[in-house]
């Protein structure tokens, strides 16, 4: 089948990049289904998501239902005679939706299926130290992230990698992996591979808030991994002087103290360390409450440093 008709779902930058490529490659997207506007920032303007922004500018009819299940949405979206719908950072589907087009829907996933299924799996992976990651695409079914696997593509993760950098390296391939898994599907000549079962301490639930607070009780490079797990994006926290304090990098500290676990060490003006369980970490990339995000020397120059910290 030639020229398949595609309707593409997706909100964020990460999935714009898919989308573009779609495009690109001269596929026939014929419409798009994204989040409705948001108000945003201060003055609470509608904001629109940056999938809306791109397919309008290239002529793309856009869909932004509030309600997946809603007969008017699915009369509608039907009315695109979809033959195949892609899915990248989407909401959950109900069956109705995912199984309209005659060739099902597909999903991209920012991991190696079966691991780290869920809603953070960039974020869980380096948090976890893995040494390497990747993205997989994969036909949707009734669990979420559970369907039969159609293309992988592994990914390594670099000692110093945050969240930020493989995100990055991870929405380009992935646009490449849609690429090719719809070239594929529209050759008919493809394998769906079944998922393994999935190990227990896999998972990639939604990360909150609450979540990124750090314990400086445990080793230093389980710390640094939670660090870069989750820089820039929501931010690793602990407080300073009762404020939060974002710490999006840090390094092993060459440096040694005998102070309690969680204490902030610094002469004041080069360096600012936080004592850990088996050493100590120094922060190299902060921003406390009320400020914007800096490196520590800035930061030191512009705060009064006691040494009862």
């Amino acid at each position: 089948m030639n020229n398949l008709r595609i309707v593409f779902m997706g909100t964020p930058e990460f999935a714009v990049a898919s989308l573009q490529k779609l495009v690109e490659n001269h596929m026939n997207v014929v419409a798009v289904v994204t989040a409705p506007d948001k108000p945003k920032g201060r003055g609470k303007k509608l904001g629109t998501s940056p999938v809306k922004d791109y397919a309008l500018e290239v002529g793309i009819p856009v869909l932004q239902p509030t309600n997946l299940k809603s007969p008017e949405f699915q009369d509608e979206l039907k009315s695109y005679k979809a033959d195949l719908q892609v899915v990248v950072a989407f909401r959950m589907l109900p069956e109705a939706v995912w199984n309209m087009p005659p060739l099902g829907s597909f999903n991209l996933h920012g991991s190696l299926l079966p691991d780290y299924r869920g809603a953070a799996p960039i974020n869980w992976a380096i948090i976890n130290g893995e040494k390497e990651t990747g993205v997989t695409t994969f036909k949707l079914k009734h669990e979420i992230d559970t369907g039969n696997i159609l293309l992988q593509h592994k990914e390594p993760i670099h000692y110093d990698d945050t969240v930020g950098s493989v995100y990055e390296r991870l929405m380009l391939k992935g646009a490449e992996l849609v690429v090719k898994s719809v070239k594929m599907i529209q050759s008919g000549h493809y394998e769906l591979k079944p998922q393994p079962e999935v190990s227990e301490d896999k998972h990639a639930p939604k990360i909150f808030r609450e979540d990124c607070e750090i314990n400086w009780e445990q080793p230093s490079e389980i710390i640094r991994n939670f660090i870069r797990g989750l820089s820039p994006y929501p931010a690793a926290w602990t407080t300073l002087d009762n404020l939060t304090f974002k710490i999006y990098l840090a390094e092993l500290s060459p440096r040694t103290y005998n102070a309690p676990v969680g204490s902030f060490q610094s002469d004041g003006k080069t360096y600012l360390d936080v004592k850990t369980k088996d050493g100590a970490l120094a922060l190299t990339d902060v921003q406390l409450q009320g400020k914007r995000r800096m490196s520590t020397e800035e930061f030191l120059r512009g705060y009064h440093w006691k040494d009862e910290h």
